[in-house]
C-alpha cells in the first residue's frame, strides 16, 4: 500500500503536536493541583482568623448587652452568635478528626454555652450568675484566640513542609517536561534528517541514472526505493521508461540493419536484372512454340521458370499470402525435379486452412533452396525435401525438412543470430535464384511479426529441419 509523503508528514506533525499537548496538559494539571492546595491552606487560615474575630465580636456584643440589657443589643448578640455557629459548622466539615480539632470545637461550644448562660442570668437579674458566666466566656474567648494561633502555627509548619515537597514535585515535573520536550526536538531533528536523506538519496539516484541515459548507457541498474510513496512510483516509472527506451533503441537498430540489408539486396537485384518484359515475352514465346511442336513438358518447365522469375523480381518488401509462397515452392520443386530426375524427391503436406495468413514475400523459397543447395544437391541418390504446413496450438507451423549433410551448432547459431557485417544477404544466398539467404529471411520475419519464431534442428550427417511458427490470427485483410 502506497503512503503519500504528505500523509507521512501530517502523521508526524500530528504525533508531535499530540505529545506537546499532553506535556502541557500534565503540567497544567500539576499547576492546578498546587494552586488548589495553596488555596485550601489559605482558606483554612482565613477561617481560623474569622472564627477568632467573630468570637471576639460575640463576646463584645455580650458585654454590651450585660451593661445595657436592651432588645437591640440582644439582637446584635444573637446575630454574632449565629455567625459564629456557621463558622463552627464550616470548621467541623473541612477539618480532619484530630485532637486539636476536637479541643477547638469543644472550646467554641463552651464559649457559646457560657454566653447563653450569661444572657439567662441577665434575664433573671441574677448578678452573681451572669458575672461568673461572663468571666468564663471571656476566659474561653482568650483560650480560643490562643488555640487559633497554635493551630495556625502548626498549619504553617505543615504547610512549609508541604510547600517544600510541592516545590520538589514542581521541579521534578519541570525537569521531566523539559526532558520530554528535548527528546521530542531531538527525535524531530533525527526524523527530519532521515526523511530528507531518503528523498535526496532517491533524487540523487534518479539524477545519476538520467545522466547515464543521456550519455547513452541504458543497461545500468534500476533505481530501487524501499518505501512506497510518490518517489517509489516515480522510480518505477523511470525504470520502466529506461527499459522502453532501451527496447525502442534496439528496435531502431534492428530496423536500420534490416533496411540496409534490403537496400543491398535491391541493389544486387538491379545489378543482375535484364529487362523483365523482354525476358517474359521471350519465355512465353518459347513455351508456346514448344507446346505447338508437342513438347508439353518443355512448355511446362518454361512456364514454371517464367512464374518463378516473375515472382522473384517484384518488390521484396511487399506482403503476400502463404498460399502464394507455397505455389512458388511447388514451381521450384517442379524445376528441380525436371533437372535432377530421380536423384531427389519432393514431398508436400499442406493444410489449406493455413494458407490465408500474411507472410513476407520470398520466405519459403530461400529456405527450400538452402536445403537443396547445402543439404541434398551433392547426394547421388535418395535425396528428399519435405514441406509441411499445419496448424497447432493456434499457430501456423511450417517445417522444411531434408535428409542432407546437416550442420553443426555453431552454424545454426550463426544463422539464427547473424552478425551485422553488411554482406549477410550476398554471402548467404550464393547460388540462390533469389540472392536471399536464410539469415535475411529470419530477420524479415522478426520485423514483420514479433511473435514469429524460427528454429533449426540439425546435426552433421543427420539432415536439417527449419521450423517457422506464426500466429494464425494475422490473416490477409485483418487488422
Amino acid at each position: 500500500m502506497m503512503m503519500k509523503i504528505r500523509t507521512k508528514l501530517l502523521i508526524y506533525f500530528a504525533v508531535v503536536l499530540l505529545l506537546i499537548v499532553i506535556l502541557f496538559f500534565v503540567r497544567g494539571q500539576n499547576d492546578q493541583r498546587i494552586n488548589e492546595l495553596h488555596n485550601e491552606s489559605m482558606n483554612h487560615f482565613f477561617l481560623l482568623n474569622e472564627i477568632t474575630r467573630t468570637t471576639n465580636e460575640t463576646y463584645q456584643s455580650l458585654q454590651i448587652y450585660v451593661q445595657e440589657p436592651l432588645p437591640d443589643n440582644l439582637g446584635f448578640y444573637k446575630e454574632d452568635k449565629q455567625e459564629l455557629l456557621d463558622l463552627q459548622e464550616r470548621f467541623a466539615v473541612i477539618e480532619t478528626e484530630t485532637i486539636p480539632r476536637e479541643n477547638f470545637l469543644n472550646m467554641l461550644t463552651s464559649f457559646l454555652e457560657h454566653a447563653d448562660q450569661t444572657v439567662e442570668g441577665v434575664g433573671d437579674e441574677d448578678v452573681q450568675q451572669y458575672s461568673n458566666y461572663l468571666n468564663e466566656a471571656e476566659k474561653t474567648s482568650d483560650y480560643i484566640h490562643e488555640e487559633t494561633l497554635n493551630l495556625i502555627n502548626t498549619e504553617l509548619s505543615d504547610y512549609q513542609d508541604l510547600f517544600m515537597l510541592t516545590n520538589e514535585k514542581i521541579q521534578h515535573t519541570k525537569n521531566f517536561g523539559t526532558s520530554i520536550l528535548l527528546s521530542i526536538i531531538m527525535l524531530s531533528v533525527l526524523f527530519a534528517l532521515w526523511f530528507s536523506n531518503g528523498i535526496t538519496r532517491t533524487i540523487s539516484r534518479l539524477t545519476e541514472a538520467a545522466q547515464e541515459i543521456s550519455a547513452g548507457y541504458y543497461t545500468g541498474d534500476d533505481v530501487v526505493v524501499s518505501r512506497k510513496d510518490e518517489l517509489w512510483l516515480l522510480s518505477e516509472t523511470f525504470n520502466q521508461m529506461k527499459r522502453n527506451v532501451l527496447e525502442s533503441f534496439n528496435e531502431v537498430e534492428e530496423k536500420a540493419r534490416l533496411t540496409r540489408l534490403l537496400k543491398e539486396m535491391e541493389l544486387k537485384s538491379l545489378q543482375n536484372q535484364i529487362n523483365p518484359h523482354f525476358l517474359f515475352n521471350t519465355l512465353n514465346t518459347i513455351s508456346k512454340t514448344s507446346y505447338i511442336e508437342g513438347a508439353e513438358r518443355t512448355s511446362d518447365l518454361i512456364a514454371s521458370v517464367s512464374a518463378l522469375l516473375r515472382y522473384n523480381i517484384g518488390d521484396i518488401k511487399r506482403r503476400t499470402t502463404l498460399k502464394n509462397e507455397v505455389d512458388i515452392v511447388k514451381e521450384y520443386f517442379f524445376i528441380q525435379k525436371t533437372r535432377f530426375g530421380g536423384r531427389v524427391t519432393f514431398f508436400e503436406n499442406i493444410d489449406p486452412a493455413c494458407l490465408s495468413i500474411e507472410i513476407p514475400c520470398l520466405t519459403l523459397q530461400p529456405i527450400v533452396e538452402n536445403a537443396f543447395i547445402h543439404g541434398v544437391e551433392g547426394m547421388a541418390e535418395g535425396a528428399r525435401i519435405e514441406l509441411h504446413v499445419y496448424e497447432k496450438n493456434g499457430k501456423v507451423n511450417i517445417d522444411v525438412t531434408d535428409n542432407g549433410t546437416g550442420m553443426d551448432q555453431q552454424t545454426i547459431d550463426k544463422l539464427l543470430v547473424p552478425e551485422d557485417k553488411g554482406d549477410t544477404a550476398a554471402g548467404e544466398g550464393s547460388g540462390h535464384s533469389t540472392g536471399i539467404g536464410v539469415q535475411n529471411v529470419i530477420a524479415r520475419l522478426k520485423l514483420f511479426n514479433k511473435e514469429s519464431d524460427v528454429s533449426i534442428v540439425s546435426a552433421p550427417g543427420k539432415g536439417t529441419i527449419v521450423k517457422i511458427r506464426m500466429p494464425k490470427e494475422r490473416e490477409k485483410g485483418g487488422v
